[in-house]
């Protein structure tokens, strides 16, 4: 048993219609499948720093179904920041990145 997944957080997570549809090829997979899938549901993961890398990650994260997404960043969005960190957009300058990430 892995300890840093919680095997009653898995045994309560159901994955709604929307979910199989959305994440069907990972469904496929037997590798991943739904017990996988329901692993990655109920899984939490805290990523420090919102820029160059955390950005992406954190939009790879969501895509891929994580349940729980935390970011830890004190910085604002500079213009600077925008050609690397696609979470941000030029009408987030300005504001701090985890404002923005979060919308």
């Amino acid at each position: 048993m892995n300890p840093l997944i919680d095997p009653t957080a898995v045994a309560h997570t159901q994955l709604s219609h929307e979910e199989v549809q959305r994440y069907s090829r990972h469904l496929i997979m037997p590798e991943v499948g739904m017990a996988g899938q329901k692993k990655l549901k109920a899984a939490s993961v805290l990523l420090i720093g919102a820029g160059g890398l955390g950005s992406p990650l954190a939009m790879y994260l969501a895509a891929a179904g994580i349940g729980r997404i935390g970011l830890v960043d004190y910085d604002v969005v500079d213009y600077t920041n925008l050609q690397r960190q696609v979470i941000h957009g030029t009408k987030d300058v300005g504001r701090p990145k985890l404002a923005s990430a979060k919308a």
